[in-house]
């Protein structure tokens, strides 16, 4: 048995349904060393069940759960956002597997709040969510039943994650700390908001070319004085654009 525990990692369930699974989710992050969760958009769950899914050994995850009432409060002060979804499709990918994504997230979860996220059992995550995470993941199931409880899912991306921990890199080698969730979205709407102004973003669909900046950005990974770099061009951008119409 191995004794460790991922302090920076937090489970995210988005709008979850049922009490239940909320106590199995906690048993399951439990089991691999997560201890954090957060529910957002719901609460005044029957916490009898939750206990009795959880069993007692994970009370303490259930009676440390956060709140939230949205998805912004319950991201912002993550700096590397790990979304989860069964359906896939050009707009929401690019996917990769829990395995294929734990050694990273082993790495970078050693200088940085990581949050898993996963959306309601009925519907999973919305397109509005994924365009929040840096990283897409999809759990790979026989054709012939591709549905996984909710607990499941999450009991498989924290054991991949698990044990690539075990081996990580050490911490003078794993990536820096990155930029906020809640920097990253302000930058965002910065950018949005000057590419539309030079008429750069097509005003019937901005988003379009905005998924695309916000996966490059994922990929690269940036720094929060690095956010502040692209808002000071941001604002120079603005001021001669708006000074040049004049």
């Amino acid at each position: 048995m191995l004794k460790t525990k991922r302090i920076n990692i937090s489970v995210v369930l988005y709008k979850p349904k049922y009490a239940g699974n909320i106590g199995a989710v906690a048993r399951a992050a439990k089991n691999m060393g997560i201890q954090k969760m957060i529910v957002v958009g719901a609460d005044g769950f029957d916490r009898e069940e939750m206990r009795q899914r959880s069993t007692h050994l994970a009370a303490d995850v259930l009676e440390n759960i956060r709140y939230v009432p949205n998805i912004e409060d319950a991201l912002g002060q993550f700096n590397y956002i790990v979304g989860t979804t069964a359906r896939v499709g050009k707009a929401r990918g690019p996917f990769v597997t829990p395995r294929q994504a734990a050694q990273k997230i082993a790495d970078i979860s050693q200088k940085n709040k990581v949050a898993l996220l996963f959306g309601p059992e009925d519907t999973g995550l919305a397109n509005e969510q994924l365009r929040l995470c840096h990283m897409v993941l999809t759990i790979p199931t026989s054709r012939e039943f591709t549905s996984l409880n909710l607990s499941h899912a999450v009991m498989i991306l924290c054991y991949e994650i698990f044990i690539a921990s075990c081996a990580a890199v050490t911490a003078s080698e794993a990536t820096p700390k990155l930029a906020l969730s809640s920097e990253l979205e302000g930058m965002y709407g910065q950018i949005k908001t000057l590419l539309a102004d030079i008429g750069f973003l097509n005003p019937e669909n901005p988003d379009y070319w905005m998924m695309h900046l916000r996966r490059f950005v994922a990929r690269a990974g940036i720094l929060s004085r690095e956010v502040k770099i692209v808002r000071g061009i941001c604002r120079q951008l603005q001021w001669y654009a708006h000074h040049k119409k004049t």
